[in-house]
Parts: structure tokens; C-alpha cells; sequence
């Protein structure tokens, strides 16, 4: 397989650094962190897997001795394999501020209980997505959206002739057994898997625990720490509801996607994107670029209890909620759902997500001003 480069999330490296010393780099498996981190320029990579390099990094102190001179950047993929992961990146951030680390893994810091010291203010996060559809446009030559949304963003399986079904179904075997059993301690696959495929059938919905447990067949105290493992391992994500302007709100029932368009597919059977579907999978896709773009936290939805939805909000610091829905099709936009929002919100801009827009236009939606545009058009 061909070795495609990544500038947007290089460029997002660099920036990072010029804020912290060390970049944590997480992501689910397969996604290509390996791949990215070995693209940094002129950086030293250690695959912490490795009996060697684990002995070398035992002694944190004199392996970044050794490389403090040399002004290249350290590429630990891999770094909750080694004995005391927290305590060398701190020594590194503490004692050598000057060597800049990207330090990789498939879970965040929290999931595991190596990390026994905070490196709250010691680092900076960054989440590798499936391919963005930006991406798919330019680097992984991907101009057909059924395809990104049939195969999924893995690499792997993204620039294969074919879906494989074979791939996902290695690639869950994979993460329960290293992401979930190895590092949550979670013994019943059974009702984890069945739970983690009802979130690929409803993918998008609104998170119903108890309907969930019923139909997995464990307790809701479960679902919940499952759900919990999930979304720190990065195979789910809730995005909560946006509230505070009418009693009629929807307050607490977050909607869960799935991480990857192709696994949904997968779960769902999937040889061919049928026409109803696929704008609910153009929302992971909207939802992806979203979080390279915004804080995860300012992104939420909006609905009522009269069933009008806003696909999603970004909230800002200034008090401005911009309003975005996504769709295929400019004339799918649901003017009324809008009209409402806004009536309740009056500050913000107002945005339609399309996969196709040559240049970003404007139109009028019940007389307020809608900008459409793709997402990567978007900024901060």
C-alpha cells in the first residue's frame, strides 16, 4: 500500500509543540497514527512494543540524556507499552522542555492506569479521526462519496479496490482484545460487542440506556461503563445536547455515533449506500472534520420536543451558537427547525454542510442568512 502524506495533521503537530514539549497522539488502531508519526520530519521513532526500546525507556532520565543535543524530535508510537509511561513523559516535560515528543497510543492518557501522574498541563492532545473528507478529496484520491462512506476512513480498507469484510471484523477482535480486555479489564465480550453493534445500527440516535440494555442483554449500570470504555478508546462519541433557551428542550439524551462510516456499513451489511442513508453518514463525516476544526466540548446538537433538530451547534466563548446542518442536497434544509432555533438564539451564523461546493455561497432560509459551505471552509 501506497505511503500517503498527511499536512493537515503535521501541521497540526507543529503547531502543538509550539505550545507544549510533548503532542499525545491517540486514535483507534488501524487509523494510521504509526504511518503519521513516522512522517514527522527528521524525528527518531521508537516502537515502544519493542523489548528494546522498553529497556532503553526504563531509565527515562539517560534515554533523554542521550537525545537532548541532538534537536530532533522523539517518536514514542506505541508509549503505554513501557513499564511507566506518565513518569517518563513528565521527566521529559519537566527536565528536557526542549525536546519535543510525540508520544502515540490507541487510548487516551486516561485509559489506562500506568498514567498514575497528570500530564494535564504538561501536554497537548490530538485526536487522528478516519480520513477527513477534505482528505479524501485531495491526498487519498477518493472523489466518490459512497466509497468513503461504503469503505470507511482506515486507510487500509479506504484505498482498497473493494470493502473487506474481513478487516473489520479483524480489526474489533483487535480492539477488544487490546483496547478494551488489556486496558479496561471488561471480561464479557458478548454483551460489549452487541453493544458496541447497536451503536453502529443506531448510529446517530439518541442515546436510549435502557433500550440499550434490553436489547444487549446486560444492566444499565453496564452499558454505561461500556459506553464509557468505548468513548475513551475512541470507537463511539455522544454529542450532548444544546439547551438553555426553552423548557421544551431536549436536556440529557446526548446522540452516539459511531467512530467510522465503514464499520457502520459493516455492522449493517452493507454493499451499496442506499439514498436514505446516506446524509445520516455524511454527518459522521461533517462531525469528524468538526472536531479538527472546534473544541470537541463546544459541539453539541439542539432539538425540541417537537421533534426540530439542528444536526449540530458550536458554542463559543463570546456567547455566539452557530447553527450547522448537514446535508447532501442544499434544498434538504429544514427552514422551520431553524426559524425556531434561532428565535431562541439570535446570535451565531448559520451554515449548510455540503460535500459538494465549489466556493461558499449564501441563500435565505425563511429569511435568515444560511452560508453554504464545505466544512473544511469553516474556521475557529
Amino acid at each position: 500500500m501506497k505511503t500517503i502524506e498527511r499536512p493537515f495533521w503535521k501541521a497540526e503537530i507543529d503547531r502543538l509543540w509550539r505550545q507544549k514539549s510533548i503532542v499525545w497522539l491517540s486514535g483507534v488502531r488501524r487509523v494510521g497514527k504509526t504511518v503519521l508519526c513516522r512522517q514527522m520530519e527528521d524525528g527518531v521513532y521508537f516502537n515502544c512494543d519493542l523489548p528494546s526500546v522498553q529497556r532503553q525507556l526504563a531509565d527515562p532520565e539517560m534515554f533523554f540524556l542521550q537525545h537532548a543535543a541532538a534537536d530532533r524530535p522523539l517518536l514514542l508510537d506505541e508509549v503505554h507499552r513501557i513499564g511507566d509511561p506518565a513518569q517518563a513523559l513528565k521527566i521529559a516535560a519537566d527536565e528536557y522542555p526542549n525536546v519535543r515528543i510525540l508520544a502515540t497510543g490507541s487510548s487516551t492518557l486516561q485509559a489506562t492506569g500506568k498514567f498514575r501522574d497528570s500530564l494535564t498541563d504538561r501536554k497537548r492532545s490530538l485526536h487522528l479521526p478516519p480520513a477527513l473528507w477534505r482528505e479524501c478529496r485531495s491526498i487519498f484520491g477518493c472523489l466518490d462519496l459512497d466509497r468513503r462512506l461504503l469503505h470507511g476512513g482506515l486507510p487500509g480498507v479506504l484505498l482498497g479496490e473493494q470493502p473487506d469484510p474481513s478487516f473489520f471484523e479483524d480489526w474489533l477482535d483487535s480492539f477488544y482484545a487490546r483496547d478494551i480486555q488489556e486496558l479496561f479489564g471488561i471480561r464479557n465480550r458478548t454483551g460489549f460487542m452487541a453493544l458496541l453493534k447497536l451503536i453502529a445500527l443506531r448510529n446517530g440516535g439518541l442515546l436510549d440506556i435502557g433500550d440499550l440494555a434490553k436489547e444487549a442483554g446486560v444492566s444499565r449500570p453496564t452499558v454505561s461503563s461500556h459506553l464509557d470504555a468505548m468513548e475513551i478508546a475512541h470507537a463511539i462519541l455522544r454529542v450532548p445536547p444544546f439547551f438553555g433557551g426553552g423548557h421544551r428542550e431536549i436536556v440529557r439524551r446526548p446522540r452516539v455515533f459511531a467512530f467510522d462510516t465503514g464499520l457502520v456499513a459493516h455492522v449493517r451489511g452493507w454493499t451499496t449506500i442506499r439514498e436514505h442513508d446516506r446524509g445520516l453518514l455524511w454527518e459522521n463525516l461533517a462531525l469528524d472534520e468538526l472536531r479538527a476544526i472546534f473544541p470537541p466540548r463546544s459541539i453539541h446538537y439542539w432539538r425540541d420536543k417537537s421533534r426540530r433538530e439542528i444536526d449540530f451547534v458550536v458554542e463559543h466563548s463570546d456567547g455566539r451558537v452557530d447553527a450547522l446542518e448537514a446535508k447532501i442536497n442544499p434544498d434538504a434544509l429544514d427552514g422551520d427547525s431553524l426559524k425556531v432555533f434561532r428565535s431562541l438564539y439570535p446570535k451565531g451564523d448559520n451554515y449548510l454542510l455540503c460535500p459538494f461546493v465549489r466556493e461558499p455561497y449564501a441563500l435565505r432560509k425563511n429569511n435568515l442568512s444560511v452560508r453554504v459551505v464545505r466544512p473544511s471552509d469553516l474556521s475557529p
